[in-house]
């Protein structure tokens, strides 16, 4: 949100150039202000957790923040009932008349496959080109991301050797970016994936802008030029058992698992893992919020 300052306040040019927002007395009282419309693509299994680790982030904001769920039609969920999601959320067909300031689309648990081996790739792809001329601005997250990558500019992906799990320290690239706004020099990250996208396409394709990145992984939040598409790799949204979740998960299934990495104190899986990127979660989502409110338009039918 903007801070509404006396007219002439010398400070203001700085202000701006620390691309912190603010607004004059007389702009502030012709303002109207409309809640902000966020439509989410929810692509995990479990559709009510990753619900939950959303909306506490979207919620945390002074704006009002309307939402809408949407699922896909040609993928039958394993672990949501249908009757949730007939009940809470929506197709592509019903929302294709709707316009929205932003969309989420989430991680999903097929980064193992090809793009083309995804049962519902066509729908995803239909749903990405609809949210052009009805959409704002875009998030994806982890797979989303990737997926986003190579609708938009062709980026591929690759299985790394082993899956990378845990808790990483990241380097803000661009702290006076405003989707950065707030961020340390090095914060954590949350990792749970199996597969990296081409690090040289992303620093080849001109409208990217690298925000963070590991020296060792490489970048995880990045950005167009214009902020109207933001991805992320890792999960700045998961909350403090999610990891220990999957890992206990996969050791009662009998799979091969590594302790995620700085997780566990002392690494051990009985002792509560410090919750030490929760901050950073926020400061994104309310980034986002901020930069979305900001820029979209108020009259959501001028998108084209």
């Amino acid at each position: 949100m903007p801070i509404k300052i006396i007219e002439g306040l010398p400070v203001r040019e700085r202000l701006q150039k620390e691309n912190v927002y603010t607004i004059e007395a007389k702009r502030a009282h012709t303002q109207d202000i409309r809640p902000l419309r966020i439509l989410i693509l929810n692509l995990m299994p479990k559709k009510e957790e990753t619900e939950l680790h959303l909306l506490r982030l979207l919620g945390n904001s002074p704006l009002q923040v309307d939402i809408d769920f949407m699922y896909m039609t040609t993928h039958q969920s394993r672990n949501t009932p249908t009757s949730h999601l007939q009940k809470y959320y929506h197709t592509l067909d019903e929302v294709h008349d709707r316009r929205y300031d932003g969309m989420i689309v989430t991680g999903a648990p097929v980064e193992t496959l090809d793009f083309e081996q995804v049962n519902y790739i066509e729908e995803l792809r239909d749903i990405v080109e609809w949210s052009e001329t009805h959409v704002f601005s875009r998030f994806f997250i982890c797979w989303g991301a990737q997926f986003a990558l190579n609708y938009y500019y062709g980026i591929e992906k690759s299985l790394l050797p082993s899956k990378l799990f845990g808790i990483f320290d990241y380097d803000n690239l661009m702290p006076t970016h405003p989707l950065m706004r707030g961020f340390d020099d090095t914060y954590h990250v949350p990792q749970s994936r199996h597969t990296q996208v081409d690090r040289i396409a992303i620093k080849n394709a001109e409208t990217i802008d690298i925000l963070s990145s590991h020296p060792t992984f490489g970048p995880d939040i990045l950005c167009t030029k214009d902020q109207r598409n933001l991805f992320i790799f890792g999960h700045l949204e998961y909350e403090r058992n999610t990891l220990k979740n999957e890992y206990d998960r996969d050791c009662e299934a009998g799979h091969e698992i590594a302790l995620p990495h700085n997780y566990f104190p002392e690494d051990d899986p009985s002792a509560d893992p410090v919750f030490n990127w929760k901050s950073h979660g926020h400061l994104l989502f309310g980034n986002w919020i901020n930069e979305t409110y900001q820029n979209t338009y108020y009259d959501l039918s001028e998108l084209e």
